[in-house]
């Protein structure tokens, strides 16, 4: 026997007076509950709102700078930065959607648009053509540190008004730290003691 997903349905075939019969109770099934109809909820204010724009660009904008890096990087150690930008971008991409599903949230709109990120974000313009490895490991640390400054400037307030964004900005904090940190010492010679 076939199973009953698998049947033929001949439901269509019933008159009106069947279908009444078969039909569920009036109040059987699933319902949306007083709840999820009203979808109050904690609303961001537009100051919290902004904050987390801020944060949102600036993100939008390191993985693209990223972007840009990898496809342009030359130079000894090609293949470990190229590797690495692939994770920083791959990092500030999935920030920038949890930043921005968090905004949807809140009930505030996320502005992700091209030309709204390069006007408003607070990283300087990537240079153009190829870049050397070293000179790439500068850039991006630059970018990075500057993502976590935003970030940390706005931490406080978001803090006070909604300490479970503030969660996710420490966890994109210390992410973004630690690749800083990783790409920088690329760059860097030991101290002498």
């Amino acid at each position: 026997m076939k199973p009953a997903f698998m049947q033929p349905s001949y439901i269509w075939l019933m008159t009106d007076s069947q279908k009444a019969q078969t039909a569920a109770p009036a109040k059987a099934g699933a319902r949306k509950t007083r709840r999820q109809n009203a979808e109050h909820g904690f609303t961001a204010s537009k100051g919290l709102a902004d904050k987390m724009q801020l944060v949102l660009v600036d993100l939008l904008e390191l993985q693209l700078q990223g972007k840009q890096a990898h496809w342009n990087v030359v130079g000894k150690n090609f293949r470990d930065t190229h590797l690495v930008l692939d994770e920083i971008i791959d990092a500030a991409r999935g920030f920038s959607d949890t930043i921005a599903e968090r905004m949807r949230a809140l009930h505030a709109t996320p502005d992700g648009r091209s030309d709204t990120v390069a006007a408003t974000t607070t990283l300087p313009e990537f240079p153009a053509g190829e870049i050397s490895t070293t000179d790439t490991i500068d850039l991006l640390t630059e970018r990075l540190e500057g993502t976590v400054a935003t970030i940390r400037e706005v931490h406080d307030p978001i803090d006070k008004e909604d300490p479970t964004s503030a969660d996710l900005l420490h966890a994109i904090i210390e992410t973004l730290e630690q690749y800083a940190w990783m790409v920088s010492a690329e760059n860097r010679t030991p101290t002498k003691k």
